[in-house]
This record gives structure tokens, C-alpha cells and sequence, in this order.
């Protein structure tokens, strides 16, 4: 009975010690592999959380969260009316194809002027002086000798640009950003020339202009 008295006091002892430290091997080898991830995450998570109510609260005040596709369109159609009254001396134009994706639309225009090689540079730094004035992001350039570009974006996310391809001949185009899906009509802009309508692909361009199908270096007159 001595015996078996002065071994529950041991067997207690080891137990009472043995029960934390398990606990706390466990606890750290459970940390050691996840706290870095899970409390990392978790801090990531929250952030990201925060900054999305955040966004969520400024979209909310912005116009641009209620847009929907027509209204896009239509504010596409006015950017690029814009930048081809920027374009001096003017260029005749016709209206290109529309295009829908899953929430956004592009608008196109074909340049119906002859612009000359030695012009087309030209063409590119009106379009891009213009939407600097007008506080567009010029988000890149091609200088290609062939095929130049100049690309830009609103801070509302309208994407906007200039580009010349086969024959030498200007395209504008404008996408949207994702905006609420709708129907999209026809746009409303009359073109300055003839309107092509149901003709694809336009024509090339066949309209000379004394200035822009001239050759020199781009001097404006």
C-alpha cells in the first residue's frame, strides 16, 4: 500500500507535466508550419478586405460603377469625336466596326485621308499632344517606321488609341472598361464623309489632303 501511495504522486507529477508539454509541441509544430502562412494570410486577407470596402466605397460614389454599355458607348463615341477635332488640319472619317465582350464595348473609326509616310508621326504627336492637354496617361508608344501607334487611358479606364496598318491607312479605337451589360446601338457621330454603312471591310483610304498626303517633315501649316 506504501508502494502504490508513493507512485501516484510520480505518476501525477508526470502527467501534470507531460500534459503542457505535449500541448505546446503541438502548438508550435502547428505554428511553425502555418503561422507564417495562416497569420500572414490572414493579415493579407484582412488588407486586401479593407481596401476592397474602400474601393467598394468609391465606386459607389463614382458615376462610372452605374454606367452600362450603351452609356459607355456613347462616352467612347465622344473621346473619339474629340480627339479628331484635336487633329488639325481634319481628316475625313468613317465609322468602323462595333464590338461587345462580356462587359465592355469598342468603338472604331477608319481614317478615309491619305496620310503619307512622312506625316504619319505627325498624325501620332496631334493625337498624343491632345490627350496630354486633356489629362490622358500615354501608356505606350510604337515608333514602328511601318505601322507606328500611340496608345492612352482615362483615369476612369476608357483605353484609347492611334494606329496606322495596311496601306498606311489611320484607325481609332476606344474600349471601355467593364461597365453593366446592356444593348449597344449604332453609334449617333455622323461621319464627315461618306458612311459606309453595311460596307466591311472599308475602303482604303482615297481622300488626298494637302497637307497630310504631302511629303516634308511634318511641319505644321
Amino acid at each position: 500500500m506504501r508502494r502504490v501511495k508513493r507512485a501516484l504522486p510520480l505518476v501525477a507529477a508526470v502527467l501534470a507535466l507531460g500534459v503542457p508539454l505535449s500541448g505546446c509541441g503541438n502548438e508550435s509544430g502547428a505554428r511553425g508550419g502555418d503561422v507564417s502562412a495562416g497569420a500572414s494570410s490572414g493579415v493579407g486577407s484582412g488588407r486586401q478586405e479593407e481596401q476592397g470596402q474602400e474601393k467598394g466605397k468609391g465606386k459607389g460614389k463614382g458615376k462610372d460603377q452605374e454606367m452600362d454599355m450603351q452609356e459607355a458607348a456613347e462616352r467612347a463615341d465622344a473621346m473619339l469625336d474629340a480627339v479628331l477635332k484635336g487633329i488639325d488640319p481634319d481628316v475625313r472619317w468613317a465609322h468602323g466596326p462595333t464590338t461587345t465582350r462580356a462587359c465592355g464595348v469598342t468603338r472604331r473609326r477608319a481614317v478615309m485621308t491619305v496620310v503619307s509616310p512622312e506625316r504619319r508621326q505627325t498624325f501620332l504627336d496631334r493625337a498624343e499632344t491632345f490627350w496630354r492637354k486633356n489629362d490622358y496617361r500615354i501608356k505606350a508608344v510604337n515608333k514602328d517606321d511601318k505601322f507606328p501607334a500611340v496608345y492612352a487611358v482615362t483615369r476612369s479606364g476608357f483605353g484609347v488609341s492611334v494606329s496606322f496598318r495596311g496601306k498606311g491607312q489611320a484607325f481609332l479605337e476606344a474600349d471601355t472598361p467593364c461597365v453593366k451589360e446592356s444593348k449597344v446601338a449604332a453609334p449617333a457621330s455622323e461621319p464627315n464623309g461618306p458612311a459606309y454603312e453595311g460596307v466591311y471591310p472599308l475602303p482604303r483610304p482615297d481622300v488626298r489632303s494637302e497637307f497630310w498626303s504631302g511629303e516634308g517633315e511634318g511641319e505644321g501649316e
